[in-house]
């Protein structure tokens, strides 16, 4: 006996137009994402397609913004891949109206609208709930790298950068008559990335590198001359400086002359005091003439500058490198390791809506506190919300007396890792009530800490950061797709509304 089976008939054409509307749910992201579009300003977008252009006409920016807005929602960020899907996929064909815009289009259109996209971000924002509080969280991500830059793909000497611009600029020289008569080929465009594939912008590169080399040298011969400066006051008190001794050996020879210098005022100082005391005595009289230079301590003082001398002499100058792909971008120190990238900081409240983002160079977290406190207040101002802060939460890394007294909405910022912070809690048992009028500001806070409502209050930071990062290992935006710190912030921007959008959607 056959069965009946339900199947398709591949050959039947529709009998009824095609209605786009048909084909997603009236709750898709999409449609949620087209609605949003619609009630923004978008004039920046448009301001480059003016209605009198020559030539073929512009992609409706709108659509380009929601297309790229609904793919970053969804894990996609190749252009290529976007490319495809405007055929293939349902929700990508509904945003498109059907047209299939080239992948270079849709690249083009993220360069060219950098500043705009980040307006749009802004413009977002105040969709957010009011904050009751808000957690500054930050993230390593990585420069991105192609490996077709493998002579670009890492950190260079300034000796190694002007040897390339050299060359790359007599290249110039040779070819230029070749190149105005033969056109470029296709095969060679695509040996490097567009912003290394021309002399000029790979010169631009190498002189940005060389840039940052040179600044790294500068600020170098700053600090040094400052600590050398230091020095030379304390060893006229006879005070030796403290702390831990460099590394460098040029660094620490300045340093063993100066525990030198401060060792013989201070045997001079003794010497003189002896001689006063006893008279005219030979060895207290040699003292004086030598600078005590026959005492012990000062043996070993020059023994000691000798042998760092003799290390400086052998030792190499430190040699300072930029890497030539992506110069802006800086060594992070991760969980998983050392990276080149960013830190990226946001400010994120209560609901996990991202109110303010900032892309930094600056590996260490402490001096971001401030600014990003100054950022969400400006943020929030712009918004309209007239809520204040109720309460700010930080982890260990932007911990520092000067952020836990700055002005600003009330803290509570963790002077140690958590599992410290419950272990000393175990340890040194709970505080009630407010700190002690005299303790430190670091004794403040760990009473705080320790009080049943701080770890309490402190514990939201996990379930409100965490969240808003998420995108890393959720999307596999572990690397940025562009190079510079100006398009990183931009890409960080359309990562961070598409952040908001997707919690506005589901909450909606």
């Amino acid at each position: 006996m056959a069965y009946h089976y339900i199947g398709g008939v591949r050959d039947q054409q529709f009998l009824m137009p095609v209605d786009m509307a048909d084909w997603l749910d009236e709750s898709h992201l999409a449609w949620f994402l087209i609605d949003v579009v619609d009630r923004l300003d978008t004039a920046a977008l448009h301001a480059r397609h003016p209605n009198d252009g020559a030539g073929r006409p512009a992609y409706n920016p709108d659509m380009m913004l929601c297309l790229l807005l609904y793919a970053y929602s969804t894990s996609t960020r190749s252009s290529r891949r976007i490319e495809g899907l405007c055929r293939t996929d349902a929700a990508y064909r509904v945003i498109a109206g059907g047209v299939v815009p080239n992948h270079a289009t849709i690249a083009r259109f993220l360069v060219n609208h950098e500043q705009a996209i980040h307006t749009i971000f802004v413009q977002v924002r105040p969709c957010a709930l009011p904050p009751g509080c808000w957690t500054p969280p930050r993230s390593r991500s990585t420069a991105p790298r192609s490996a077709r830059t493998r002579p670009f793909d890492r950190n260079h000497t300034a000796a190694w950068i002007r040897t390339r611009v050299d060359e790359i600029l007599a290249e110039a020289r040779e070819t230029d008559q070749a190149e105005d008569t033969q056109p470029s080929s296709l095969l060679d465009l695509d040996r490097l990335p567009a912003e290394l594939s021309t002399r000029d912008a790979r010169t631009r590169r190498l002189t940005a590198a060389l840039a940052r080399v040179e600044e790294q040298e500068a600020a170098a011969r700053e600090q040094a001359e400052k600590r050398q400066a230091k020095a030379r006051a304390e060893a006229a008190q006879g005070r030796r400086l403290r702390g831990r001794k460099p590394k460098d050996p040029h660094a620490a020879l300045a340093r063993a002359e100066a525990d030198e210098a401060a060792i013989r005022h201070q045997a001079h100082t003794t010497a003189a005091g002896q001689a006063g005391a006893s008279g005219s005595a030979a060895t207290t009289a040699e003292d004086i003439r030598t600078g005590g230079g026959g005492r012990p301590e000062v043996v070993a003082a020059v023994a000691a500058t000798a042998a760092a001398r003799a290390t400086a002499q052998e030792a190499t100058p430190t040699a300072f490198k930029a890497n030539a792909t992506d110069p802006d971008s800086r060594i992070m120190s991760t969980t998983n390791g050392w990276i080149r990238g960013y830190n990226v900081q946001a400010a994120v409240n209560q609901h996990q809506i991202i109110i303010t983002g900032k892309v930094s160079q600056d590996a260490n977290d402490v001096g971001l506190y401030e600014p990003m406190v100054e950022a969400t207040g400006a943020a929030l101002h712009a918004a309209g919300v007239t809520q204040p802060v109720g309460l700010i939460l930080a982890d260990a890394g932007y911990w520092s007396e000067d952020n836990a007294t700055a002005a600003g909405p009330d803290r509570l910022i963790a002077t140690q890792k958590s599992h410290k912070l419950r272990a000393a809690a175990r340890e040194l048992g709970t505080t009630t009530g407010p700190p002690p009028d005299d303790a430190t500001p670091l004794e403040a806070m760990e009473h705080r800490l320790r009080t049943p409502e701080g770890p309490a209050a402190y514990a939201k930071r996990s379930h409100t950061v965490e969240p808003a990062f998420a995108f890393k290992t959720n999307h596999g935006y572990q690397r940025f797709r562009r190079r510079g710190l100006t398009a990183v912030e931009s890409e960080w921007s359309l990562i961070a509304t598409a952040h908001n959008l997707g919690k506005l959607h589901r909450a909606s």
